[in-house]
């Protein structure tokens, strides 16, 4: 009996282009087509859900009222072997992740269904497409799939711009090279990985690249350091086409030279006539992005075990997502996070009045499917179709979070794109995402997971004439410390040695006080002053980011400083590390005092601009010239300014310059602060007391939740002001037990590849990309002094 709401059917609108069908996977568990079931895609609004266990879809139909699906089921097609006289696959070049066919690896079957007719299952209406309305309907929900998933895979690809030395370059010498003259560097006797140096013709072999066999000595760059010439080309890379590897010392980047043909001719080399003999750089690259890893086996040679079950499950690496799967296993293995998002009757709950029209737009929905998807066990499953008689392991496939990264980087400038990420910054940036969706839904601060990361830092300062001094207390949620290197020597490789640092060391080194100049406004002149750094409370959760760079050419550069745990890897804070306040026996400053210091800089900035290796001073200045904005803009000051004569100069600030100076909020700063669900004169006030700075307008405001924002309102003094609450807690000893670590191998925090090792009872677990395995206790014990992040947990 055919269905008699197919009138309303043939009214339903195909997708708009820029809709997003998600066709794929439910958008509220990881079920998705290649199951058993299926999905079903709304074609109202063209959500997505599941049928099975969860029945995601039946909660969406019940709330929005729609009643028509398409059901969607994907199978992979018989394996078809290449033929002997078959062209073979054609060879990667460039370095790009390219969008693989679908059509031809897996066939669809489709059928609509009414739900309306079955409320429970939905009743199949085959019979629908012979309604052309309704197969074209159908039929562009299945297209758009293709045009949704080009912004899901995005397949990035580096692209090469010229720069002002390649366009202004100058030759010091003109004539030809004679060919004996190609025949090896000039410094020593290496033969390939040889650059041309542009503007004089001197031929030097290339650097040692990171995990790449056949590198060089760095002859090529100790010329350009001797003589400041710029731009160099490969020799072995050239085509007839004009093409070749153009590197600029000076920039520090791979770039293009549009009149190539014509620089090489200088020099008797005629572009038309060249042959292509080695790799480019963007092949080996390739090549060796895709032997990128950590050891998978142990010390005496054998494979480590793959672990199934809950809690560890993998996350697929979507291109450069490494970075963010080794946060997300990270924070999924502590309790906080575990109870406030892995909980069936809780979700659906949420699902049922969930303030979002799609799933896929809330930001609470896909956190619980990211928790269920690890958590839960259900896809921890070994790969389908995968040998299982040979003796190699087998690993699974790994959920794959798409729409996950879609929505936590929307809008934001480096999160939103393919490219590789710091994993500290992205922790950072998900605990404000979390902070701002509880906030604008009014989520009891009691069940914010995040809150366990929180505490305060007491900043002391004292005039050292008038030994008056002055408190603030900071709400912070990594504790950043600087790790010093000393070179020993280098390896048999080349690469250089470190003295292993205790992290202790860098702990005290924090707490330690430091002389700056500052504008006292009791003194009223520039004096010396004593600034000191205690914890104000101590954290549920302590997360520690060993700062291990050196900037080589402007470029933050990862150095492999060994940092040494303590015995048991336990971290003891007792009373000489807590801040004590303003004591009885001592004077404060006049409260119109201007922050010298870390109160008036945005902390964040300054970690990542020190990071690189810039001077305190200079990164005071950066921030202060660029209206305390982002580390971004800062360190384009910086380059700008390099050379003033003042640069080095102490900053010596008077009462009030922090405040007096400070840019009026703009319209659309108070705009996004209200869309969180503050109001106008609240989010004034916040960009005030922050110089402008969104992100710490945040916190202020979260710091401050019974400050209506208004200006009349009279301040009370500081000796009368009641003690903002202080996160976290005072009680001493504060004993850690080191809970997790996140490493990273790669020469750059931007590059390379990172994974996370998380403690289960007395082993310990590598969590890298979908591989899920035993950690081998050897490994443990040397990865963990090379850790980037500590995590760890109150004991």
């Amino acid at each position: 009996m055919s269905c008699g709401h197919l009138p309303d059917l043939r009214r339903l609108e195909s997708p708009r282009l820029s809709q997003s069908v998600h066709r794929e996977e439910c958008t509220q568990c990881f079920d998705n087509q290649d199951g058993p079931e299926g999905i079903e895609v709304c074609l109202n609004c063209f959500n997505g859900g599941c049928t099975g266990e969860r029945h995601h879809m039946r909660t969406h139909l019940q709330k929005s009222g729609h009643r028509f699906t398409l059901n969607v089921k994907r199978r992979p097609k018989p394996s078809n072997k290449r033929a002997e006289d078959e062209e073979p696959p054609a060879k990667i070049s460039k370095l790009a992740i390219s969008e693989e066919r679908e059509e031809d690896k897996y066939e669809h079957s489709t059928v609509v269904k009414c739900w309306t007719c079955d409320v429970e299952k939905g009743r199949e209406i085959p019979e629908a497409f012979q309604d052309a309305k309704i197969k074209a309907l159908a039929d562009e929900t299945m297209r758009s799939l293709s045009s949704a998933r080009q912004s899901e895979v995005k397949a990035w690809e580096e692209e090469f711009e010229a720069c002002e030395h390649t366009l202004m370059l100058q030759h010091t010498s003109v004539g030809a090279i004679p060919a004996s003259g190609l025949a090896h560097c000039v410094d020593c006797e290496l033969t390939s990985n040889l650059w041309l140096c542009l503007t004089c013709g001197s031929l030097g072999c290339g650097r040692a690249q990171y995990g790449v066999v056949g590198g060089g000595n760095g002859h090529g760059l100790r010329h350009f350091e001797e003589t400041g010439h710029p731009v160099s080309v490969k020799l072995g890379t050239i085509t007839p086409e004009g093409g070749a590897d153009i590197y600029c010392y000076k920039c520090n980047d791979a770039k293009l030279d549009p009149d190539l043909a014509q620089h090489l001719s200088v020099f008797g080399i005629n572009v038309k006539t060249a042959q292509k003999t080695e790799k480019s750089m963007t092949e080996m690259q390739i090549e060796h992005n895709l032997k990128y890893d950590f050891s998978l086996t142990s010390d005496d040679g054998r494979a480590l075990e793959p672990l199934f079950g809950a809690g560890l499950t993998g996350l697929s690496n979507l291109g450069n997502s490494c970075y963010m799967a080794s946060v997300l296993q990270t924070i999924f293995s502590l309790p906080a996070f575990k109870t406030r998002y892995f909980s069936p009757s809780a979700t659906t709950e949420h699902a049922a009045q969930c303030p979002e029209s799609l799933p896929a737009d809330c930001v609470e929905c896909q956190m619980r499917k990211v928790a269920d998807g690890l958590l839960s066990g259900r896809y921890s499953h070994p790969a389908h179709g995968v040998n299982t008689a040979s003796n190699d392991p087998v690993f699974q496939e790994g959920l794959r979070p798409t729409g996950f990264k879609a929505l936590i980087g929307k809008g934001h400038e480096e999160f939103s794109t393919m490219k590789q990420q710091d994993s500290e910054e992205f922790l950072g940036h998900l605990v404000t995402v979390l902070r701002r969706d509880a906030h604008k839904f009014k989520v009891r601060s009691a069940d914010d997971p995040t809150s366990i990361f929180t505490y305060g830092m007491e900043q002391r300062l004292q005039c050292g004439v008038c030994n008056k001094v002055s408190y603030r207390i900071d709400a912070m949620d990594v504790l950043s410390v600087p790790v010093p290197a000393v070179e020993t020597g280098k390896d048999a490789d080349g690469k250089t040695l470190y003295t292993p640092i205790p992290l202790v060391a860098c702990l005290d080194a924090v707490l330690t006080p430091e002389a700056l100049e500052y504008g006292c406004p009791s003194c009223g002149t520039g004096v010396n002053a004593l600034k000191q750094s205690r914890f104000a409370s101590f954290p549920e959760v302590l997360v520690v980011h060993a700062k291990k760079f050196q900037l080589v050419n402007w470029v933050p550069t990862k150095l492999d400083i060994p940092l040494i745990l303590p015995d048991g890897d336990e971290l003891v804070f007792d009373a000489q590390h807590l801040g004590r306040g303003l004591q009885p026996d001592e004077v404060e400053l006049p409260s119109n005092a201007a922050a010298p210091s870390a109160p008036q800089f945005d902390a964040a900035a300054m970690d990542q601009l020190q990071g690189m290796g810039f001077p305190v001073i200079r990164c005071q200045k950066a921030l202060l010239a660029t209206g305390n904005s982002n580390a971004e803009t800062a360190m384009e000051w910086l380059f700008a300014h390099m050379d003033d004569a003042d640069i080095d100069d102490p900053i010596i600030l008077q009462a009030g310059a922090a405040g007096g100076g400070a840019p009026e909020p703009t319209a659309d700063q108070i705009a996004m602060l209200s869309d969180m669900g503050f109001t106008p004169a609240q989010a004034r006030k916040a960009l005030r007391e922050t110089s402008g700075n969104a992100e710490r307008a945040v916190e202020w405001l979260f710091n401050h939740p019974d400050d209506n924002g208004a200006d009349d309102a009279p301040a009370p003094s500081a000796a009368a002001a009641a003690p903002a609450a202080v996160p976290g807690t005072k009680d001493v000893p504060a004993k850690y037990k080191l809970k997790a670590f996140i490493s990273h191998k790669g020469p750059s925090v931007h590059s390379g590849h990172y994974v996370a090792h998380i403690r289960a009872g007395d082993a310990w677990v590598l969590f890298n990309d979908e591989k899920v395995v035993k950690a081998d206790e050897e490994s443990v014990k040397d990865l963990k002094k090379l850790a980037y992040l500590y995590v760890f947990e109150k004991a």
